[in-house]
């Protein structure tokens, strides 16, 4: 199968599902490449003019104010990796590490984070070789984004933490030895590149929105079935009375009914039955599971709106050389989603 490219913009819920459940390899774009390149070259500049940036050569959270000095730089992010890696719980499966990890390496890909390509490359490889990082399925914050998931993922690229690789859990050192992958030695800001982020949320919420929506077909043929046993009639789902209201899931949702009853034997045993109309619940199926697929649609676009969104933390502008602090770290955007779809399911 075609790898899937990463160039940090046009990941599909689609390719995400396809590295994690179909072990589709996956590459980084030459473009892709490029933007670190001149990303990390704005870092390296600011360290060399000691200018103050946070989690570059400051201390993190209260400890903002304390600089860090050059020869220390190194030191504080891999210390980061190891002091986040606090999650407890059960591993989580390797489609969902792969899910995480394509997610990753796509919004790193983007270029606004200042990590050198050499580490995104090797997260690939990671993928590629099959290396999944243990990570527990416990443990994130969400409003300072997935920071103890995703340090558990980096200790494996310097060596550290667990991985899972041919069917054993092995030292992450040992793993990539195996795969005759070497470690990284993270530089300034690359610790807090790799932890900044969304992707555990995103990841799996790529995955659980592809799983939404075979669901919605398993719905409607389900419903189709029900309403044969029953010896119903298609006479609600009639596309008159769809327009009528213009709900667009509603309309979908009677569209597959229709098609799924066409030519019905069944319907036609009894098609002069005196009944005037069909029970409450049987006739509001296109408006009952055309509301969920209507919620599932706006959750596609926000997840699939996520996993190609620079979700680090401070950002890098190359064209100005800017390095600016803000708060795309945040899970809420994704979170809301995330509920929506929990009640569109429940429903």
């Amino acid at each position: 199968m075609t790898p899937v490219v990463l160039d940090g913009s046009n990941l599909t819920i689609e390719n995400v599902y396809q590295v994690a459940y179909e072990n589709v390899s996956v590459q980084l774009a030459e473009a892709a490449i490029d933007r670190m390149r001149s990303s990390r070259r704005v870092i390296e500049k600011a360290i060399v003019e000691d200018r103050i940036i946070y989690g570059v050569n400051t201390g993190f959270g209260k400890l903002s104010d304390v600089h860090i000095s050059p020869e220390k730089v190194a030191d504080l992010q891999l210390n980061l990796l190891r002091s986040h890696a606090a999650g407890v719980g059960k591993p989580l499966p390797e489609a969902f590490v792969r899910a995480i990890m394509v997610t990753k390496a796509n919004t790193l890909a983007k270029g606004y984070s200042g990590i050198r390509p050499e580490v995104v490359e090797l997260l690939v490889d990671l993928l590629n070789h099959a290396i999944h990082p243990v990570i527990p399925e416990k443990g994130s914050v969400g409003a300072c984004g997935d920071l103890a998931p995703l340090a558990h993922l980096s200790l494996v690229l310097v060596g550290e933490g667990e991985a899972f690789f041919a069917g054993e859990r092995v030292p992450g050192a040992q793993a990539l030895r195996r795969a005759s992958l070497v470690p990284e030695t993270l530089q300034a800001k690359e610790g807090l590149s790799l932890i900044n982020g969304t992707q555990y949320m995103a990841g799996l919420g790529a995955l659980a929105v592809k799983q939404a929506e075979e669901l919605l077909k398993l719905a409607d043929i389900a419903a189709a079935m029900n309403l044969e046993a029953l010896m119903g009639t298609p006479t609600a789902f009639d596309s008159r009375i769809q327009a009528a209201r213009g709900q667009l899931g509603q309309i979908a949702s009677a569209e597959n009914l229709r098609a799924l009853m066409a030519g019905s034997q069944i319907r036609e045993a009894h098609r002069y039955c005196p009944r005037v109309q069909d029970p409450y619940s049987l006739r509001c199926t296109p408006q009952v599971h055309g509301a969920s697929r209507d919620a599932v649609k706006f959750v596609r676009s926000v997840v699939e709106q996520e996993i190609n969104a620079a979700t680090d933390n401070p950002l890098v502008f190359t064209e100005t050389e800017d390095v600016l602090s803000g708060g795309n770290f945040h899970g809420q955007p994704v979170a809301l989603a995330l509920d929506v779809l929990a009640i569109a399911l429940a429903e």
